[in-house]
């Protein structure tokens, strides 16, 4: 299967763990990726900084859309192992590529701001929702008893770019992985030693996830407080989760049809399901446990 990338990958480490379970991923081929909410190709040189951990330098990448305002990005001394060279490239470089993957037969999947995507439906409309596009967001539903809810106002790939979002969801129906299922996926502690044995992108991923421990403390904030999380979570896998519905895998999960309204409120978009609202189809439930060991299993390889 054909799977293009459009992701913010730099940033919170789960961007890393998708793409090296796509890269992982049997039978998958990954057609290229687009970066979004850029600066400067900053992102993109992370891109391929894995790419060429992993040996797969021949997968196009291209630096999309600049983020509408500057963000804060993890040092790269700690993260990186030193200075990350940036790859700067151009939204239209972007939106070629991303036109290729779909004319190649590629799914897409946006687990970053959807900026690039409004960007190519301005330009092809049509093409992304004739394609199949899955995207990483929305929280206008709650996550079960034991996990947290997040705020609307926290629902950073919506938010940061409200009128691709609107745009997006409205004119190109895509399925969403909302926060509501992501809340329920973690990366812990015990994962690190499998992932040190898996090749220099295991590593990595290994390394990053202990300098975001020390960083975040999700261990305090999350695991220590909600019942249906391990007590040594590092991170949840939104976006790997995101990748893997995409992809098809559907163990334990199950999606709806709802009608969803995004509406501008003075401080971004308020979410809401009901009467006029776009038909959208969502994640409604997932086995969070199941899916962390699959990705593990992917990455690291079975125990």
């Amino acid at each position: 299967m054909k799977i293009h990338l459009d992701t913010d990958l730099g940033g919170d480490i789960d961007d890393l763990c998708a793409l090296a379970m796509l890269l992982r991923w049997p039978g998958v081929e990954v057609t290229g990726v687009t970066t979004c909410a850029e600066a400067g190709g900053r992102r993109a040189g992370y891109v391929r900084r894995a790419l060429a951990l992993e040996g797969r330098g021949e997968i196009p990448v291209a630096a999309g859309a600049e983020a509408p305002s500057e963000l804060a990005y993890p040092d790269e001394e700690r993260y990186w192992g030193g200075p990350v060279e940036p790859s700067p490239g151009g939204a239209g470089e972007a939106l070629s590529l991303l036109e290729q993957s779909i004319t190649r037969g590629a799914v897409v999947t946006g687990i970053g701001p959807y900026t690039n995507l409004h960007l190519l439906e301005q330009r092809r409309p049509g093409l992304l929702r004739g394609a199949g596009l899955f995207l990483v967001g929305g929280a206008f539903r709650p996550a079960p008893e034991g996990f947290p809810v997040w705020p609307e106002d926290d629902d950073y790939n919506v938010q940061l770019d409200a009128v691709a979002s609107r745009h997006v969801i409205a004119r190109c129906r895509p399925t969403l992985v909302p926060l509501s299922a992501t809340a329920q996926t973690f990366l812990r502690a015990a994962h690190l030693e499998r992932l040190e044995g898996a090749g220099a992108l295991g590593r990595l991923i290994a390394s990053q996830a202990r300098a975001f421990a020390a960083d975040e403390g999700f261990a305090e904030r999350y695991g220590a407080k909600y019942a249906g999380l391990p007590r040594d979570i590092i991170n949840f896998q939104h976006d790997a989760l995101g990748c893997a519905v995409a992809l098809g895998w559907a163990e334990g999960v199950e999606m709806a049809e709802v009608a969803l309204r995004l509406e501008p409120d003075g401080r971004g978009l308020r979410q809401t399901v009901g009467p006029g609202g776009t038909p959208t189809r969502v994640v409604t439930k997932i086995d969070g446990e199941r899916f962390s060991d699959f990705w593990l299993d992917t990455v690291a390889g079975k125990a």
